[in-house]
């Protein structure tokens, strides 16, 4: 593994305004010392279509080749229907089943999530928490960051300012890479799990 431990960071929003696009910014900018967080836009990426298996369009391959890049992923979703969004599920397919290579698979992932309602995505976190298990990829269970009443936590500007919220997101980021970085020296399975 290289020096900087590498996050992909993926919101499951195309909202121009979304305060989960927003809250992964704000992991961007308080991302630990020696790690880094590049955030992948799902902007682009076409319906899942078995028929293109083995020849993916563009977007899929860039995809695929960012997560198989990343030592780790963050995943910040929103809550559609009491589920994972449609953009998000789509892109996980792709990056899953194109070329028959599961890219996910081995990969740490911390998840956390915004809403306007008081539940801050907790039934999508849940439903992403059961993809995870197909997918064989390393979940980071505590802390559980779900941020409710994104209103009150953001400015106008889409600026994360509430302190406990942010204090979260760190947590969350800091245990992302201590879980990657026993992972990756052998630690196996728990690698997610609080000391």
């Amino acid at each position: 593994m290289a020096a900087d431990l590498r996050i992909l960071g993926i919101a499951g929003s195309l909202r121009k305004q979304s305060y989960n696009r927003a809250a992964l910014r704000a992991a961007q900018q308080i991302v630990p010392e020696g790690a880094t967080l590049e955030i992948f836009e799902l902007e682009g990426i076409p319906l899942y279509n078995q028929d293109l298996n083995d020849t993916p369009p563009e977007p899929v391959r860039d995809l695929k080749a960012k997560v198989r890049a990343a030592d780790a992923i963050l995943f910040v979703t929103p809550e559609y229907n009491f589920s994972i969004p449609g953009v998000l599920k789509n892109a996980i397919d792709w990056a899953s089943r194109a070329n028959r290579e599961n890219v996910w698979a081995g990969k740490p992932v911390a998840l956390m999530g915004v809403s306007t309602g008081l539940l801050g995505s907790s039934r999508a976190q849940y439903h992403l928490r059961q993809v995870f298990v197909f997918l064989d990829m390393h979940p980071i269970n505590k802390p559980e960051v779900m941020i409710a009443k994104a209103a009150e936590k953001f400015d106008a500007e889409l600026n994360l300012t509430d302190p406990t919220a942010r204090d979260l997101v760190a947590a969350l980021l800091k245990a992302l890479v201590e879980g990657t970085r026993r992972l990756s020296a052998g630690a196996g399975a728990g690698a997610g799990a609080p000391q």
